[in-house]
């Protein structure tokens, strides 16, 4: 029979082969032409991901590609790094600082308050008082606003000060906020609040990124105070409820050059929600000397040419000394983070992990199960703790802390907006490795349990999808 004879009114099946292969050919094609002129590095799980869907599922998976498979949009730096300041003397890494000034990543500066929060209500309360002394503007950055006592307290507060002339602006990710009731928001606009979405789910105007979402935590004040932290402005951050106490986190209040460094960063994502891209790297501000203490601002995300918290944690993987401390709610690495924490437990280093036994992805718990047990293996000391912990830091030896948004998983270290806070002063970092200790006091040792065959292949699925999702 000729491959072009109609049979019951539909193509012979040779053509039908033919069409479906040139599919499949043109997507990989596709592909591999997106992936390379895009510059979009990829760690070798995901590469191995999206091929075998097109491969295999082209009719759904092309399309998921073109929808969801952009990972960067800002293609590597070209011109010389900025040299890494030397005036801070011993009280920064130079192996950080100067890795960080190669990635373009603002430089440290020199503040004199840094507050931390570990009690919710504190931390409530510093962000108001932070409001109300607020006298030209206020920039506000989240992942959620919920439309519960907590997100309508803060509403009732940036409205306070929209009624006595401040300016006010906030940016919300629109996937993170799409199942809170939208109607809180809009009443803040309509009381002169400026809002905007970011990255609408349709009508998006970075198009193809709807799988990259903004993750960041922070508010600036008048460009000389700045919070921000893990919390997301909702209730089980801040006070919880009558069923369940508030989520274990962190937060901070800094005053000083890096609340301006802040700013900067708040006006490319502002302005990124409507396609503006023109200012890409140009925010690194060189600050005067002053007394106070030494901090930087390490943001990554799809708007950097670099995945600089993933460099920097790797870097610091191979120049710890003593010890390495992590804390995170999710636990995902790719196979090159997880391969150097594995390599400093066997040369010597004491590596510990703080997260929750049960955190609120389940999806998440099962992800995590075979880099724990790797690392578990490796000699490492995990801790599980008993409720629900959402603060996410790293502390190396006793020269760097990191407190912020970013989880240790693949989505916060390779997918989303994120804003991490480098602490270098040795008060700051000894608070915070004091917070962890008295944490990693309530917790129980991880007891790693061989998996069966179906396990491990949930574990599996699980990770390679909920890598690109």
């Amino acid at each position: 029979m000729h491959p072009l004879q109609f049979l019951n009114g539909n193509f012979s099946l040779p053509l039908l082969a033919l069409e479906h292969s040139a599919l499949v050919l043109g997507g990989l094609l596709l592909y591999l032409l997106l992936t390379r002129i895009g510059q979009q590095r990829r760690p070798p799980a995901s590469a191995v991901a999206w091929v075998l869907l097109i491969a295999l599922f082209p009719y759904f998976g092309l399309p998921l590609f073109l929808l969801f498979g952009t990972r960067k949009f800002a293609r590597p730096l070209r011109k010389p790094p900025v040299p890494s300041r030397t005036d801070l003397g011993d009280a920064a890494p130079r192996w950080a600082t100067g890795l960080l000034a190669a990635m373009h990543v603002p430089p440290p500066s020199q503040n004199p308050v840094v507050l931390f929060h570990e009690n919710g209500e504190a931390s409530q309360q510093a962000l108001f008082e932070l409001l109300e002394n607020a006298q030209r503007q206020v920039d506000l950055c989240s992942f959620i606003l919920a439309a519960d006592q907590a997100g309508l307290a803060l509403g009732h507060a940036l409205q306070q000060c929209a009624r006595r002339g401040v300016k006010v602006r906030l940016l919300l990710d629109a996937l993170g906020d799409l199942r809170h009731p939208r109607g809180h928001v809009e009443k803040l606009r309509r009381d002169g609040i400026d809002v905007r979405w970011f990255m609408p789910l349709l009508h998006n105007p970075m198009k193809g990124r709807t799988n990259l979402r903004n993750h960041r935590k922070m508010v600036i004040a008048d460009s000389q105070r700045f919070w921000s932290g893990g919390r997301n402005f909702a209730a089980e951050y801040f006070s919880g409820s009558r069923r369940r106490p508030a989520w274990v986190d962190l937060s901070f209040v800094v005053e000083g050059p890096l609340a301006r460094q802040a700013q900067a960063l708040f006006e490319r994502d502002w302005h990124a929600v409507n396609g503006d891209e023109r200012v890409r790297h140009g925010y690194s501000l060189a600050e005067p000397v002053l007394p106070g203490t030494p901090v930087q601002l390490v943001p990554s995300g799809p708007d950097l040419p670099d995945d600089t918290l993933h460099d920097l944690l790797l870097t610091a993987a191979y120049q710890a000394r003593r010890r390495l401390l992590a804390i995170t709610p999710y636990f995902v690495p790719d196979d090159a983070l997880l391969s150097a924490w594995c390599l400093a437990c066997r040369r010597g280093i004491e590596f510990t992990l703080l997260l929750p036994r049960r955190s609120n992805h389940r999806l998440a718990d099962v992800a995590r199960e075979p880099a724990l047990r790797e690392l578990a293996a490796a000699g490492a000391r995990i801790r599980l703790y008993p409720g629900m912990l959402h603060a996410k830091a790293v502390i190396v030896d006793d020269q760097l802390a990191l407190c912020g948004s970013a989880n240790l998983d693949g989505r916060s270290l390779f997918l989303n907006f994120e804003l991490m806070t480098a602490f270098y002063g040795a008060a700051e970092i000894a608070w915070l490795d004091h917070w962890a200790q008295r944490h990693l006091a309530k917790a129980s040792a991880y007891r790693a349990r061989p998996p069966g065959l179906g396990r491990s292949l949930l574990e599996g699925l699980v990770r390679t999808v909920g890598y690109q999702l």
